[in-house]
């Protein structure tokens, strides 16, 4: 790997901190900073796509409304990175104690990343949060883990 996409790696998992911790501090301003102004989210919750930073964040703000303190976790995130595109993929999973005192483990999804560099700023312009689901059911199978 070049030391310029040594760089840009770095820089991406400074921006992938900073949502961990914006997570937990339920700062919405400064997860916003990290979002591209047309970013598409396909999360866990309906509707099927959420398109722009008004509804990334309302769905943050939605989330964070649920709890009375909320942890973030990512693991084994990987990342392929390019000259201004840049994907990454692992687990994330959100816990923490809801808003009636009861604490949650939370659940595992898949978790994708991918990254627009703008004026030299690594931006999320895409998330997706997935859950995998039975066929033969048509459930969604949310005890799995890494």
């Amino acid at each position: 790997m070049s030391a310029h996409r040594e760089v840009d790696e770095a820089r991406i998992k400074q921006q992938v901190e900073k949502i961990v911790e914006g997570i937990r501090a339920k700062d919405l301003d400064g997860l916003r900073r990290l979002y591209a102004t047309d970013v598409v989210s396909f999360d866990v919750e309906p509707p099927l796509q959420h398109v722009g930073i008004a509804a990334k964040m309302e769905n943050w703000t939605r989330a964070f409304a649920l709890f009375q303190d909320v942890d973030y976790e990512l693991r084994d995130l990987t990342f392929t990175v390019g000259d201004d595109v840049a994907f990454g993929h692992g687990f994330g999973r959100l816990s923490g104690t809801l808003q009636n005192g009861t604490a949650t483990s939370g659940m595992w999804v898949r978790a994708t990343l991918c990254f627009r560099k703008s004026d030299d700023h690594w931006l999320i312009a895409h998330d997706q949060a997935s859950v995998p689901f039975d066929i033969a059911s048509g459930r969604g199978v949310a005890d799995l883990e890494p």
